[in-house]
């Protein structure tokens, strides 16, 4: 029962799900943050409020965070095992028939670890009382950090790498689920192609045009 449990088909599995469920959580995400844009900082504020204060939503965000390290920890190891189950390159013509997307992928996944840790510096440990800030003005603090272009560098950088990371995660999810289909692979890769692009392409339109235009 245990190597069932802790196989790799299981760790994959497991990490399908996390991923999911992370991916339907990015355009709630992006929703709140596109009220940034507004002039009058009343919205973002409120729906920040209700994102702290909903009871539902306390829940979510527990399951938000097991997910994320279920899908971090679960991806470090089985790259590492992959890793370790060839430890010497492929000679001549014998090259992987792994995709460019999948070859990357424990990159721009560091990619995507590195902008969380810094997104939770700068925003939720402020909220912990762990950070200097106001927990009840985060449309301020948003908008300040998207005046130093340092900032904005590093988050276009992360959000491009993040679109490569969500179209093979998209993708493969439903491949690892066992969901593949003559009709239907064709249209989830479609709208991998689709999420991938509109996601990042949202998160990018808040930073240059906090950046460049307010």
């Amino acid at each position: 029962m245990n190597k069932v449990l802790f196989s790799s088909v299981s760790k994959k599995f497991t990490m399908a799900l996390a991923g999911l469920f992370l991916l339907l959580f990015l355009p709630v995400h992006l929703a709140i943050n596109l009220m940034l844009l507004k002039s009058d900082p009343e919205p973002f504020k409120k729906a920040a409020l209700f994102m702290a204060s909903f009871p539902l939503i306390k829940i979510i965000e527990i399951a938000l965070f097991a997910m994320i390290l279920i899908h971090i920890s679960w991806g470090i190891f089985l790259q590492i095992q992959n890793w370790l189950s060839r430890p010497v390159g492929y000679a001549g013509g014998n090259r992987s028939e792994t995709s460019f997307f999948s070859k990357f992928m424990i990159w721009t996944g560091a990619s995507v670890l590195t902008f969380l840790v810094l997104h939770f510096f700068n925003f939720y440990f402020i909220k912990l009382g762990f950070v200097e800030g106001d927990p009840e003005d985060f449309y301020s603090v948003a908008h300040n950090l998207f005046k130093i272009p340092a900032y904005n560098y590093i988050y276009l950088a992360c959000f491009i790498l993040l679109g490569l990371h969500l179209f093979h995660a998209f993708s493969s999810a439903f491949q690892t689920l066992g969901l593949n289909h003559r009709i239907w692979t064709p249209v989830v890769n479609a709208a991998a192609w689709v999420y991938a692009i509109c996601i990042p392409a949202g998160f990018a339109f808040i930073s240059i045009t906090l950046w460049l235009f307010r």
